[in-house]
């Protein structure tokens, strides 16, 4: 099967629904949306670079992690421990080499899963989500004690953010505007900072091109 389909993994805290592209053998990207409100800005865009990587032979999952998509899980009882071991429990379930694919903070669940290879796109640190998540809340016109960019975050999960840091990658990414080191360089306007949803079908190919370059070359 190489069209797109729903799908659902398990892991400890429940059971949470998937998206499916492309083969389900050989190479199989996971991949991971940024956290929070980046999610929605993103995820169109994602989808299409998922789809262009099945016109590549290449298969991918994307998840809704715990509190996120259509998950039930509140994101007031969130931690970042949580998302990690839904990650790491899905790209264990895959009988394939797996890869992961991550936008901006979802950099940040992937670290304990067992992958070939990490590939990044402009990746954050907690640290830097947090200011990112305190600039929106602090911009406002209807502030919430509680919530910020429209979701209610622990404490505990705060302080997770804070000193959390991605592991390693193996190629990051990032668009020509981002003077922060890199592998590759491609021309594009940040979608994430977009106040709705959209594409760059330039872009989306451009990025697609260089996730199955990179994952040939992991397999050589």
């Amino acid at each position: 099967m190489t069209g797109a389909r729903f799908d659902h993994y398990d892991w400890a805290g429940g059971r949470e629904a998937t998206l499916r592209f492309g083969p389900d053998t050989g190479p199989i990207v996971v991949a991971a949306l940024p956290l929070f409100e980046e999610a929605n800005r993103t995820r169109a865009f994602l989808v299409e670079i998922l789809r262009a990587l099945a016109g590549r032979g290449i298969g991918s999952i994307l998840p809704d992690l715990p509190g996120t998509g259509e998950s039930l899980i509140d994101t007031g009882g969130l931690r970042l421990a949580d998302l990690r071991q839904a990650f790491a429990t899905l790209a264990g379930t895959l009988d394939a080499p797996v890869y992961g694919l991550t936008i901006r903070s979802g950099a940040l669940v992937d670290s304990d899963a067992r992958l070939v290879g990490r590939w990044r796109l402009a990746p954050q640190t907690g640290g830097d989500l947090l200011r990112e998540l305190n600039r929106i809340r602090g911009a406002s016109t209807m502030p919430d004690e509680d919530g910020y960019a429209g979701n209610s975050l622990s404490e505990a999960l705060l302080a997770d953010l804070r000193d959390a840091a991605p592991h390693a990658a193996s190629r990051t990414v990032r668009l020509e505007s981002d003077p922060r080191p890199a592998d590759a360089r491609y021309p594009g306007a940040p979608l994430w900072r977009r106040s709705e949803p959209g594409g760059d079908a330039t872009l989306t190919e451009a990025l697609a091109a260089d996730v199955a370059g990179w994952i040939a070359t992991c397999a050589d």
